[in-house]
């Protein structure tokens, strides 16, 4: 039985949510599955994924094919990682410590660029909403402008027909 790791569609139209699952290579693409290794949900920004990826290695180490997008994802969590340097460590290239040290650097680091990425959405987010704040502002002080003269003029006319009188 050829297995294929790979996201089954969840969410309602035009809001997808999808589950990472191991499933037959022959099944629908919604339809029966071997095991539920995540999820992954683009809708938010940064998308949130949330992968068991000592069973997606498991997978992966039994001969489970990644679609496009799931090796994508297995990728960018690590499980790819994990599975080459497992089997490194299967050929006795380092040592089991070795490849967990390693693994462990790298998640270091990619959790770094993560964080760093959120601050800067944040940033720029807070900066957004500063500029449109200070427009806001800009547009009402105008519109306030614009309005005061005409009162002014209301006022001067009352004044120069309470002189005539």
């Amino acid at each position: 039985m050829a297995v294929k790791i790979r996201l089954q569609r969840h969410g309602k139209k035009g809001k997808p949510f999808y589950w990472i699952v191991a499933a037959d290579a022959r099944s629908k693409r919604d339809g029966k599955f071997l095991e539920k290794l995540g999820v992954y949900n683009p809708n938010k920004n940064p998308a949130i994924i949330d992968l068991n990826v000592d069973g997606a290695v498991k997978w992966l180490q039994n001969g489970a094919q990644p679609t496009d997008t799931a090796r994508a994802i297995l990728s960018y969590k690590g499980a790819m990682l994990k599975h080459h340097l497992a089997g490194g460590v299967a050929k006795g290239a380092f040592s089991e410590e070795e490849a967990e040290k390693k693994f462990n650097a790298w998640l270091e680091e990619k959790e770094a660029k993560i964080n760093a990425k959120k601050d800067s959405l944040t940033k720029a987010d807070s900066e957004a909403k500063a500029k449109a704040l200070e427009a806001e502002k800009a547009v009402n002080e105008a519109r306030i402008a614009a309005a005061t003269p005409e009162v002014e003029e209301v006022e001067e006319e009352t004044s120069a027909s309470n002189e005539e009188e």
